[in-house]
């Protein structure tokens, strides 16, 4: 997993490849959105599309922990198995995309692009950019960066150090089942039950494992940690608040609250309430916050395999 975040790191997933290849995400995407099309008749009753929610997810875990085994089986063993591993496991660590992606978003909100700077953060939010100022942006662009390190960083390397291939490709087949499937929506409400709770099961540790990770290291140690304990259980997700009270905390800013999803309004609750609204500076605070604790967590894992 070291060397999956450190080419990952180096190299992002690059468009060229993107484009010849996809992504393996985007595969998962379209094994979901057969079962999804194939499974979840609109006409069916609530318990019958929710036997077949949990029917598909299990199918798409099963497959994908079964891929990961069969090419992990097939390995040599020693330090190739470990390179081959972390070169196949790559892909599946969004190191480098979530740092440009936020990134993209804080150069225009500094430059006081307004217009530039909603337009890149739609591209990682799903809520109405077109109602954000600036704090509302930079807010959006820090949760999102918290939120995503957790999802997209912690959590697969956490089950890849656990159980190699299998274990990571087995957890981007629950988080990608989540982020399609697992929402509150009318058609989803019965099929993506399933993929929603196994979701919060697999990131009870990850996320808290990342909230600490910035409290350890950021500006504000003792403010970051009183956030989390404090307000972490507030955040509507049981496993999001945590890395996001820690930033909200550690940057001395208040994040979450009300915000715009599809023209509907969510009242969601502060973290760190009565702190001040983030600016664009506060994302880059975000970012080098986010390069250190990413950097820690390579660490980390780097003295684990030698040891």
């Amino acid at each position: 997993m070291a060397v999956a975040m450190a080419v990952d790191a180096l190299l992002g997933w690059p468009s060229s490849l993107f484009v010849r290849i996809g992504h393996p995400v985007t595969w998962l995407g379209w094994l979901i959105a057969a079962i999804d099309s194939a499974w979840n008749r609109a006409s069916g009753p609530p318990a019958l599309r929710r036997a077949a929610g949990v029917a598909g997810a299990l199918v798409v875990i099963a497959l994908s922990v079964a891929l990961g085994w069969g090419l992990q089986s097939l390995l040599p063993s020693g330090w190739s198995q470990i390179m081959a591993v972390g070169i196949l496991a790559w892909p599946l660590v969004a190191l480098r995309s979530l740092h440009d992606h936020v990134a993209a978003v804080a150069e225009p909100l500094r430059d006081g692009d307004i217009t530039a700077a909603r337009e890149a953060v739609s591209r990682i939010v799903g809520r109405d950019p077109a109602v954000l100022d600036e704090a509302g942006v930079a807010r959006a662009a820090i949760e999102s960066l918290a939120e995503n390190a957790s999802d997209g960083i912690v959590a697969p390397v956490f089950w890849g150090a656990l159980f190699g291939l299998p274990g990571i490709l087995g957890y981007k087949a629950i988080n990608t089942l989540d982020s399609m499937i697992g929402h509150r929506s009318e058609r989803h409400e019965a099929f993506g039950w399933a993929a929603a709770r196994i979701d919060d099961v697999v990131n009870f540790i990850p996320a808290r494992v990342t909230g600490f990770l910035f409290v350890l290291l950021a500006p504000h140690r003792s403010e970051a940690l009183s956030c989390m304990t404090r307000d972490a259980r507030r955040h509507r997700s049981p496993n999001a608040g945590w890395p996001e009270a820690a930033m909200a905390g550690g940057l001395g800013v208040r994040l979450s609250g009300p915000r715009i999803y599809h023209g509907s309004a969510t009242d969601e609750p502060w973290l760190n309430e009565g702190a001040r609204d983030p600016r664009a500076t506060d994302i880059d605070e975000a970012l080098t916050l986010y390069r250190r604790a990413m950097l820690l967590l390579a660490g980390v894992l780097a003295i684990l395999a030698f040891a």
